[in-house]
């Protein structure tokens, strides 16, 4: 069986919110604006960034300037403000062991995502990392989904079960319609920043609470 897994990463392999939600806050700090609370600041976690800052009181005239000093912020101390969720790496070796591809799909930046995968020891563990461009406004994780696909010569846009059975791992609504827009069921995990509910609304064919079972059940779905 050739499977291939999508993993998001914020959230899903890894613990980010402390780096992104106080490079966001420096932000608003550095724009002068009025910070958002603890709870709206952990909304930043997963979406592009240039969606979250709007959806958040930055006017449209000062987006682009948020999202600067966001990133000098998180470029400088941010992305390593950040841990592995304990238990992904062992579940990363069962599903490989069992013969899946695995391929990082996220809305973070390639350019963040490529050396935070090699800090925290990730990268040897997946087959490719798959981020956004910089200029997130054209990049949805619909396109991240689809370079991930095209990477191993596999169709997008609803024909990615072409190649083998597919399955993406997300904690966030946008990895759930993201995926969907490929044809692919997604299965929610509980330990990222989804607000309750957020996943079954979203449609996620299932959703599980514990690292200890993401390869068993990633594994089930696959075989259906």
């Amino acid at each position: 069986m050739d499977s291939l897994v999508l993993l998001d990463l914020d959230g899903t392999l890894m613990d980010s919110a402390p780096g992104i939600t106080a490079s966001a806050a420096h932000a608003f700090a550095a724009l002068s604006l009025p910070t958002p609370d603890a709870d709206a600041l952990r909304a930043f976690v997963g979406p592009p960034i240039t969606d979250s800052f709007p959806a958040h009181g930055v006017p449209p005239d000062r987006i682009a300037e948020a999202v600067a000093a966001y990133r000098a912020e998180y470029r400088e101390h941010g992305m390593w403000n950040n841990s592995v969720f304990p238990g992904i790496p062992h579940q990363l070796q069962r599903l490989r062991q069992a013969g899946c591809t695995l391929l990082v799909a996220t809305s973070k930046p390639q350019v963040f995502a490529d050396p935070i995968m090699e800090r925290f020891d990730l990268r040897g563990m997946v087959d490719g990392v798959f981020g956004a461009p910089l200029d997130e406004h054209r990049s949805t994780k619909a396109d991240v989904i689809a370079a991930a696909l095209a990477s191993l010569g596999r169709a997008a846009s609803g024909q990615a079960a072409s190649g083998g059975p597919v399955l993406m791992v997300g904690d966030r609504e946008h990895d759930v319609i993201g995926a969907r827009e490929h044809a692919i069921d997604t299965l929610g995990v509980t330990w990222g920043y989804a607000a309750p509910g957020e996943l079954p609304h979203a449609g996620a064919v299932a959703v599980i609470d514990d690292v200890a079972n993401l390869a068993s059940t990633t594994l089930a779905l696959l075989a259906r």
